[in-house]
Formats: structure tokens, C-alpha cells, sequence
């Protein structure tokens, strides 16, 4: 990825009530105090401890990040002195922290709730473990905060390749998609798909919420795919590995081995392999499809079938030079 790749998708920033409403459940989490806080911004992805902090130490302090008190961090303020203790959050609290989470459901202290109150510094409890806490939130704040975006496209797995058919109105992307489904592909989403980035560097696609697991056939209307084809029929989340763009013969100008070159198409700041087929009356697109995404299983694997016969080539005339000599 490129750096103005990588600055336009840089991830932003979400807001502690929205980390609450959707972290709540899965982590077990309730507000206890700072509900005036709810709408500050947390600007970090990773979760911090902050042990060295609670006994003065600050430099290199993260505190641009959910700070969460464990079973360690709470002992430790357990045993200071109530007027120690109360220095040491007071000045915690100064560093205008995102929010706290309690860990094991841990009963705050009295200097928890009137600080939070006077910074409104949103303070959560959870009933998970520590370590499992901090992992959880990591993966919901990674969620969160992942650059995103749409494509106007159909998206499959096929022979388990993630496969993004695009092209202009009338150029048969559902068609073939269903064609494909049949053959056993699954369909992740139909004309529009939605694109997350992983921090992985990955390309996730998966479907709007409205149009989930329904595709529209000319001549039919609104099908539900799983009502037809069964629930391995469908997929509600794919790595975009490769796209096909179905186009007009000569519509890209493309002839002898520029037609079959593979190109890139930018997605979130990631460079996708890209196809090119031409839509012509009697040919079986779906067949097409089907063997461009098994070739790109290939060259994941490292094969290139192109390269391969260059070589064969290159050997061969290599050889009846050698004869000739």
C-alpha cells in the first residue's frame, strides 16, 4: 500500500458511547459513571494498562487509548493509603483519558466515581477476565475503527476465492453470480458490497444490511438465495481477492496479450488483482469466471500458468539453437 494509499484510509476515531453500545454485550460491560462523556473520542485503537502510570511514572504515558484496571491495578490501589490512592487517580484522571474500564466487576472507589464525574471520564465495568477483556476490545475497536467503503458489484466465494464481479448496467453480473451459485459458489452480496480493511491489510467485503442474501434477476425479480440454493449458498463475510470486470468486446481496446494481462484495481489503498472479460452473445461467462478464479488460487499458490509457458517457450528455442549450432 502506498503512503496516500495509507493516509486515505487511515482508520478514524470512535466515540466511547458507540464502543459502549457495541461492546456492551459481547464484553459484558455497563456505564457506572461520566455518562457526560460519552461522546469523547477515543483516537487510539490499542488497549492500555496503566500499572507504571497509578504510581507516578508518566513518561510515555498512552493516554490516547481505553485505559483498563485488572485485578493487579486494583490490588495496587486497594493498598495505598485512601488519600494516596485519591492523589494518584486524581492525577490519572488530569491526562483527559478516553474512558476506564473496570475489569471482574470490580466495585469502583469512591475517588473513581467523583473523579469521573468532575473529568467526565466515562468509567465501564466488565465481568470478563482481564486478558480477555483487553483482547475483546481490541477486536471490537479494530472493527470500529477499520477504513470502509462500497463497491457496486456482486460478490462470491468461489472454489474459495473472494470474487468481485463489477461492470456496467445490463452486462449479466447477477446472471452469472446465479449461474455460479448452481455450480457451487456462494453469494456474499448482490450490486452493492460493502468493504471493510482488516489490519491485516486485507480487503473484507460483505453485505448491506437491506439488500442481505436477496438478488435481483431480470425477468424474475427479488430471489432470497439461502430459499433456493441452502444456507451454504451464501457467505456473510469474504476476503476480496480478485475482481471481474465484464465489459463489451473492445471496450477497453485491449488485444492479443494485453486481453488476457492481469491489472490491479485499488480498494481501500490495497491493489486487487483485476480481470477483464468480454461479454459476447453464446459465450459462458460463468465458465469464464469460475476458471479466472481458479487461476488466481494458482498464482496464490504460486503457479503462473503465463510465466510457465513463457519458459516452455524460451527452453524450446533455446534448444533448436543449440541444435542448429
Amino acid at each position: 500500500m502506498s503512503k496516500k494509499a495509507a493516509e486515505k484510509c487511515a482508520r478514524t476515531s470512535v466515540r466511547v458511547g458507540t464502543f459502549l453500545e457495541v461492546g456492551g454485550r459481547d464484553l459484558g460491560m455497563e456505564l457506572v459513571a461520566g455518562e457526560a462523556g460519552l461522546n469523547r473520542r477515543i483516537p487510539e485503537v490499542t488497549i492500555n494498562r496503566p500499572g507504571l502510570a497509578l504510581t507516578g511514572f508518566y513518561a510515555s504515558f498512552p493516554q490516547r487509548r481505553i485505559q483498563v484496571l485488572g485485578m493487579a491495578e486494583y490490588s495496587y490501589l486497594s493498598s495505598l493509603d485512601p488519600k494516596v490512592r485519591a492523589e494518584r487517580l486524581r492525577t490519572f484522571f488530569e491526562h483527559k483519558i478516553p474512558c476506564v474500564i473496570l475489569g471482574r466487576s470490580k466495585r469502583p472507589f469512591p475517588s473513581i466515581i467523583d473523579l469521573a464525574q468532575e473529568f467526565k471520564t466515562p468509567v465501564l465495568r466488565s465481568n470478563m477476565i482481564t486478558k480477555h477483556l483487553i483482547n475483546s476490545a481490541t477486536i471490537i475497536m479494530e472493527n470500529l475503527t477499520a477504513p470502509r467503503g462500497k463497491a457496486q458489484g456482486t460478490m462470491l466465494e468461489i472454489h474459495g476465492i473472494g470474487v468481485l464481479i463489477e461492470g456496467k448496467p445490463g452486462m449479466g453480473k447477477s446472471e452469472t453470480a446465479l449461474a455460479l451459485i448452481r455450480r457451487g459458489g456462494a453469494l456474499v452480496s448482490d450490486d452493492v458490497t460493502s468493504l471493510r480493511l482488516d489490519s491485516a491489510g486485507s480487503v473484507l467485503a460483505s453485505p448491506v444490511d437491506v439488500t442481505r442474501f436477496h438478488m435481483e434477476i431480470r425477468g424474475v425479480g427479488i430471489v432470497h438465495v439461502p430459499s433456493l440454493f441452502g444456507v451454504a449458498s451464501v457467505r456473510g463475510e469474504k476476503r476480496l481477492e480478485l475482481v471481474v470486470t465484464l465489459c463489451k468486446p473492445g471496450e477497453f481496446d485491449l488485444s492479443g496479450a494485453e486481453l488476457y494481462a492481469h491489472s490491479v484495481r485499488p480498494m481501500l489503498g490495497v491493489d486487487i488483482p483485476r480481470v477483464h472479460i468480454p461479454v459476447a452473445p453464446g459465450r459462458d461467462i460463468a465458465n469464464v469466471v469460475e476458471a479466472a478464479a481458479l487461476d488466481q488460487k494458482l498464482r496464490t499458490l504460486g503457479h503462473n500458468a503465463e510465466k510457465e509457458l513463457d519458459e516452455n517457450l524460451m527452453a524450446l528455442l533455446q534448444r533448436g539453437r543449440n541444435g542448429s549450432e
